[in-house]
């Protein structure tokens, strides 16, 4: 393996759920990596040691799972390999740098699939593969009804926070109709809800 290899990861988005996150940390000790991971109301974070290196892997809590975001720099060819078959295989977003001696690669990856591929040495580019010029529709209405049903999510959870907060203090005081309104809001967010997760 070249002594100088790293690959950089920006922009990075991949989505998993629960599932997902335990299969990694199961692959992951398998393959002998020594990691630990820790867990709070709004991110699970994934330490993997490589060598003397640390790599906090970063899942940000969403409505339906997790969204693995951020930036990694990474020196491990294995690792790298894991983190690319991920991109893959869950259709996720990435701008890919590979640093080898003096030359960079960088490769633009949406939906899974390499988009755009640049070599860089020095000062000269060369563009060494772009996806054809026609955009796909179907992709992009997928991408926007995507991020449409996170922006709702988003919101419902944040009407159901304040509602469950109301039926709470209806309970208190014993107030039965403003409970009993709180729940039928709260049913109807929740068929919400769920016609959004399909």
């Amino acid at each position: 393996m070249n002594k100088s290899y790293e690959v950089e990861y920006c922009n990075l988005e991949l989505r998993f759920d629960r599932r997902h996150i335990q299969q990694l940390i199961r692959d992951l000790i398998q393959d002998g990596y020594s990691l630990y991971w820790s867990e709070n109301e709004t991110t699970f974070i994934i330490s993997v040691r490589t060598g003397r290196k640390l790599t906090k892997l970063r899942f940000q809590r969403i409505a339906n799972g997790y969204k693995l975001v951020g930036d990694y720099v990474i020196k491990d060819a294995k690792l790298a390999e894991w983190l690319e078959k991920l991109i893959g295989d869950l259709r996720g977003h990435a701008v890919v740098k590979r640093f080898k001696d003096r030359q960079i690669v960088v490769e633009n990856i949406l939906f899974g699939e390499l988009i755009r591929q640049v070599e860089i040495n020095g000062v000269e580019h060369k563009v060494i593969y772009q996806k054809g010029p026609v955009v796909d529709v179907k992709k992009m209405a997928e991408l926007y009804m995507a991020q449409l049903a996170e922006k709702q999510l988003e919101s419902l959870q944040k009407e159901l926070d304040a509602e469950l907060e109301k039926l709470y203090d209806a309970l208190q005081k014993g107030d039965q109709e403003s409970a009993e309104a709180c729940k039928e809001k709260l049913r109807n967010i929740r068929l919400e809800l769920i016609r959004l997760e399909w």
